[in-house]
Order: structure tokens, then sequence, then C-alpha cells
């Protein structure tokens, strides 16, 4: 078998702060005379987002930022990416920065001099919280994320808990994007019935789907998918530990992947839930007994769907054929 390092990849679904590693985190709740938050206790989407707010507390200076940064880009450098579109929400930091744009210009320099340090290619997944923000606020902010183009914004993400939340509070605001050449990647079909996954389709004109897994609940859903070559970016131990299925042998991605739907696997969050994104490909070979063909082309689809540059799709792509003919 081939080394999974040495395959390229993208990584498309990975909430900016949960990339941090625990030791981190751990220094950094140290360094403000924090009680060190619980990582790695898993059960329900509540519990997942309390331990969320850890992350996002800690980062204060900029130093604290460079840090992330700097092991971000490392970590995914070790695993065999080249090329990262984190999720990322100024909503968080409103209480430190003058506003959103400065926000954002604040990370998208602080990590695209990490970025250039390390070789990494990095395009920016704008989140809207569909908990915390109203529909007006979500057109604001994919105004925003158009406007942020030309600093490297490449997608408009839509997260936090679907149940409550559907995808059609959020229409204006994936229009503005989509008109503003921006890619549409929504969360759906995670903790919500697989409709929302529909429904992201013909409402929000998703180009990718975050999770996707419970597709097979709508009939002849998983066929469109594959026809239209609408990827979902799949988090398989998210999903498990999240309870979304009870145990990696009822998962849905072997079948999505027999069926013809694009696929990238992804790590989701990996200082809540552990492995980062090189273990999730090894989870892939090892436990779901997927050969050297399929991870090329679980990797592939992570490249062809992303919003990287066509230079840096060209020279993975090609690096993964390199990579089977190998």
């Amino acid at each position: 078998m081939r080394d999974l390092v040495t395959l390229p990849k993208a990584h498309l679904h990975i909430h900016l702060e949960a990339g941090m590693r625990p030791s981190t985190l751990a220094d950094l709740a140290a360094k403000y005379d924090m009680v060190m938050p619980e990582i790695r206790g898993y059960g329900t989407f509540a519990a997942f987002s309390d331990m969320y707010v850890g992350a996002i507390e800690v980062l204060r200076e900029r130093d604290d930022w460079e840090r992330l940064a700097d092991e971000i880009m490392a970590d995914h450098v070790a695993d065999g990416a080249v090329y990262l579109e984190p999720a990322f929400g100024a909503i968080n930091y409103r209480h430190r920065f003058p506003s959103d744009r400065a926000c954002w210009e604040f990370v998208i320099g602080v990590f695209g001099e990490a970025a250039a340090r390390h070789g990494l290619a990095i395009g920016w997944m704008v989140g809207v919280d569909r908990v915390m923000e109203s529909g007006a606020e979500a057109a604001e902010l994919a105004r925003l994320a158009v406007a942020l183009r030309e600093h490297g914004v490449v997608s408009l993400g839509l997260h936090n808990d679907e149940v409550g939340h559907p995808p059609g509070d959020f229409v204006d605001a994936f229009r503005i994007a989509r008109e503003g050449g921006l890619l549409s990647t929504p969360h759906a079909g995670e903790l919500e019935h697989g409709q929302f996954v529909a429904d992201s389709i013909d409402l929000l004109g998703a180009h990718r789907i975050e999770h996707g897994v419970r597709s097979f609940e709508v009939p002849g859903l998983v066929e469109r998918l594959a026809e239209e070559r609408i990827c979902l970016d799949v988090c398989p131990t998210s999903n498990l530990l999240l309870s979304v299925f009870p145990s990696l042998d009822d998962h849905s991605l072997p079948a999505l992947l027999d069926a013809g739907v694009p696929c990238s696997v992804n790590a989701d969050d990996p200082l809540l839930f552990g492995p980062g994104l090189l273990d999730e490909y090894q989870l892939c070979r090892d436990q779901l007994g997927f050969d050297d063909a399929r991870m090329a082309h679980i990797a592939r689809c992570s490249i062809e769907f992303s919003g990287a540059s066509e230079s840096v799709k060209a020279s993975a792509l090609a690096g993964i054929d390199s990579w089977l003919a190998g």
C-alpha cells in the first residue's frame, strides 16, 4: 500500500479554532489564568459547543493567533495537505475587534503569513452561524464575504446546530454569495434529516455539503448528488462521536462512494474529536477497507471541489496521479 502522507489532499471541513492542539489550549488557558476547558468529551452537540468556546476565549493577542496559525499549517503539511479551506466566523470576536471586516483581515493576514512559510495554499470559508444570526445578518455577512474575495475568501458556509434552523432561513445570503462568485458550502444532513441536504441544494444552490451523510433518508437524493456532482465533505469520527451513526460499520460513506457521490474526507474539529486529516484517511483505509484507488479518488474530490486556484488544483491532481501510478 502507498504512503498516505505523500498523497496530496485538501482539508475542506475544519473549523479554525478547533484545529488547535490540546497542548496549546492548555498553555494559553494557563497564560490567561483560565480554568482548562474540558476537551474531547463526547455525546451531544451542546457539549461540543460548550467546549469550542474555550478555544475561542484563549485567542486574545497576536502571539496567540500566530502560534495557532503556525501549528495548524505545520500539522497539515505533516498530513500531506496541499490546500486548506478553514471555516471561521468573526461573530465570536466582536468584543475584541472594531468590526467583522477588521477581524477577518487580521486573521487572514496572520494565517497567510504562516501558509507562505509552510508552503501551503489556503482559502477561506466565511461561516454563517445559523443559531445566532438572522437572515438579514447573514445577508450582510455574505456581502462582506464577497468583498473579501480578493483577500482569499472562496466560500460561504452555514454552521452550528441544524435543529430548528433550516436552510430556507438563509436564501438571500447564499444568493448574494453565489452571485458574488463564492462557493455555497452549507452544513446539512448531520443532526437533521437528509431533507435539509435537498433543501440546501434547492434553496441555497449548494456546490458542496458539509456532512450530508443522511442523504439516503430522501428517496432519489443520493442519485441526484451523484448526477449533479455535489460533493459531500464527510467527517467520519465526528459523526460517530456526535452519535449520527452508532458505529463506523453503519456509516454511509462507503455506500455514498459506491453510488458515485463525490466525497472528501475531513477531520471537522481535531481539538475536540481527536483525529487530524491524515488520521481520518488512515481510518478509511484501515477500518473501512478502502484501497489506494479509492483513497486517491477521495483526495481528488477534495481538490476538484475546493476553492483552490487552478494552478494549485492542477499541481495537486498531477501529484495524485503520480501517487497512484507509483
